[in-house]
């Protein structure tokens, strides 16, 4: 089944209590594609200026992304974001964005494009993501994610977004704000009523958690790693590899859901292991496959 993806491409300046990493890829559509691609071809949407340091052909050289859908916009600058992270490495301060090309018109989706089965929606302002959802004419399964951003600004765009979509993915922080509740159970059983009909909520070292329309609920802890040099682009790696399994499955049900998450945390536990993508980058489907099993069998009672 085909996946798309649209979402940005960044140039991020990262200081964590283990490193510096000055001016490396990053983005959400990167972080993504880069694990979703290890399961299933991506179809790849975004835009950058034409300052960009990076070519996304060789970035993505050993993976099966169709960069078609990038666009290189002329007198533009590229999305910049730094950042660092404190010394338990769950708190993370933005030091500085520049929004750049994501303040502009998104990028168009190629006609080529327009049958992808999945669709992932990663983070940006939701009338964009919206404005991107409709050059699709027939997704079958659409997912998105938001930030306490927009969540904030743009509450009523969001409200429209999330009745178009089949799931919704968040950290805790923003489920938070989003529905006003503390509880997570009771948060996510809000969200499902805003119109999703699946709710995956992250919580950092503590894993994360599944609820659907359904009834059924899946909390999974995260993957016992004792490396972690920075959690840039984790959330996007755990998406990627979640929507990567489902497209892969060509389904969406109990078993193909839990499978993806699992796959998306430990997908996750790579990316954190490095500056940039370079942790997952290096990560191949056997490497994805045992973590799998370890993750598995720490799990079973």
């Amino acid at each position: 089944m085909s996946l798309l993806v649209t979402g940005s491409i960044g140039i991020d300046t990262v200081k964590t209590p283990f490193g510096f990493s000055k001016e490396c890829i990053g983005g959400s559509a990167v972080h993504f594609s880069m694990a979703a691609s290890i399961f299933s071809p991506v179809r790849f949407v975004g835009v950058v200026g034409d300052d960009c340091p990076f070519d996304l052909v060789d970035v993505f050289e050993d993976r099966d992304v169709d960069l078609a859908g990038l666009e290189v916009r002329k007198g533009s600058k590229t999305f910049r974001w730094a950042g660092s992270y404190e010394e338990n490495m769950n708190e993370r301060r933005t030091d500085s964005v520049e929004l750049n090309v994501l303040s502009e018109a998104p990028p168009s989706v190629p006609e080529a494009y327009s049958d992808s089965d999945y669709v992932f929606l990663a983070n940006t302002a939701p009338a964009l993501q919206i404005e991107l959802l409709e050059q699709i004419a027939r997704a079958g399964f659409v997912a998105a994610d938001t930030m306490n951003h927009w969540i904030v600004t743009e509450g009523e765009d969001l409200k429209e977004l999330l009745d178009r979509i089949d799931m919704l993915v968040l950290n805790e922080g923003e489920a938070r704000l989003l529905t006003g509740q503390r509880n997570l159970i009771t948060a996510a059983q809000r969200i499902l009523e805003m119109g999703p009909r699946v709710v995956i909520i992250k919580n950092g070292e503590y894993g994360s958690m599944m609820a659907n329309s359904d009834g059924d609920c899946f909390i999974l802890p995260a993957y016992p790693t004792t490396v972690v040099i920075d959690p840039t682009g984790a959330g996007d790696s755990f998406a990627g590899a979640l929507m990567g399994h489902l497209a892969h499955a060509g389904k969406v049900d109990g078993t193909s859901l839990r499978n993806a998450i699992v796959y998306g945390t430990v997908a996750a536990s790579f990316t954190i292991g490095d500056f940039s993508i370079h942790g997952i980058k290096g990560a191949g489907k056997d490497d994805i496959d045992e973590r799998f099993n370890t993750l598995r069998k720490v799990t079973r009672f």
